[in-house]
């Protein structure tokens, strides 16, 4: 099984081209933080096809945050007489993450429910006496 998960930020500008048979890609990289080294990021190139290119060059731009899912391609060719390797993920999905009318790159958290926090965010003072256990 090849299947890539990722959540990150665009970290490039989503370049989008078309293939001569009229076929859309798009390409970018995503910063991915190591979950365990905060300090430590990896850039990784996306490359989307067809609608799911089309869809994220207008929906996302750098600082947009994503989830890919995906396969993971490895290409190798030659350059200057040697041989070169390039890594990158095939995203079959792309999960927009940022709020929609919010501002790019901002984590999509908080009231997620569609709802009014009834309560305000704020603590509940509930005496034990309250409690019917």
């Amino acid at each position: 099984m090849n299947q890539v998960v990722l959540i990150g930020n665009i970290s490039t500008p989503v370049e989008m081209k078309y293939t001569p048979n009229g076929h859309a890609v798009a390409k970018f990289n995503l910063a991915v933080n190591n979950p365990y080294n905060r300090d430590e990021v990896s850039f990784v190139p996306i490359e989307t096809w067809r609608k799911t290119a089309e869809n994220t060059a207008t929906h996302c731009d750098k600082g947009s945050k994503v989830g890919i899912v995906g396969e993971l391609k490895v290409e190798q060719y030659e350059k200057d007489g040697q041989k070169r390797t390039f890594t990158k993920v095939v995203a079959q999905t792309v999960e927009f993450l940022t709020p929609k009318g919010g501002s790019k790159g901002q984590d999509n958290t908080g009231n997620q429910g569609g709802y009014d926090d009834p309560f305000g965010g704020g603590a509940i003072n509930i005496s034990s006496d309250d409690l019917p256990f």
